[in-house]
């Protein structure tokens, strides 16, 4: 049998043999990045699905607790490990878009009979919340959509419980439970 060999001329190595050297070399460091990328880019998804994310609000309905293009922490586990609370801020699911997520503070847990109507209205109405379900007002009422529009809205569609305002710099901090403003029954 031959065994083959390099080709060399003159001590120096031929253009194949580099070429080939150089590809195989390219091929596994991009290789070796694909498989960095998965793995970090994995390790990023389960921290943002399970532990908590970075959030940039919209709109009144939070004011004065989080203004528009405030950044805040929404976390996870309490969804999962401990029951949401009246008076925590969540993000979750719009009803109307599931595109969308809504920053709304939970009022009303299943069970518990809450006021329906707005800070204006002479006649006051009342509705329970259902089993499973939570209802949700924004600290804004006059303008704020929620669950005075929509109804008490399901807990499944809540994504993690607002914990932290990130940004301005200036209001960092931990954000406080709203005392009971009369609204629940």
């Amino acid at each position: 049998m031959k065994k083959y060999t390099h080709l060399a001329v003159n001590g120096h190595e031929s253009g194949f043999v580099k070429t080939g050297r150089m590809f195989r070399g390219f091929f596994v460091k991009t290789i070796s990045f694909v498989g960095y990328t998965v793995q970090y880019g994995c390790i990023a998804h389960c921290a943002f699905e399970y532990i908590g994310e970075f959030v940039s609000c919209s709109g009144p309905s939070m004011e004065p607790t989080i203004t528009n293009h405030d950044v805040v922490f929404s976390e996870r586990v309490s969804r999962h490990l401990c029951r949401i609370q009246k008076g925590h801020i969540v993000i979750a699911k719009s009803p109307f878009d599931p595109k969308m997520n809504i920053c709304k503070r939970v009022m009303g847990l299943e069970g518990d009979k809450v006021c329906t109507s707005g800070p204006s209205d002479v006649f006051k109405t009342h509705t329970y919340v259902p089993r499973g379900h939570v209802w949700l007002e924004g600290d804004n009422l006059r303008n704020s959509t929620d669950s005075r529009s929509y109804g008490p809205i399901p807990y499944a569609l809540i994504r993690g419980r607002v914990c932290l305002k990130m940004w301005p710099p200036h209001s960092f901090g931990v954000l406080a439970e709203s005392p009971n403003d009369g609204r629940i029954l």
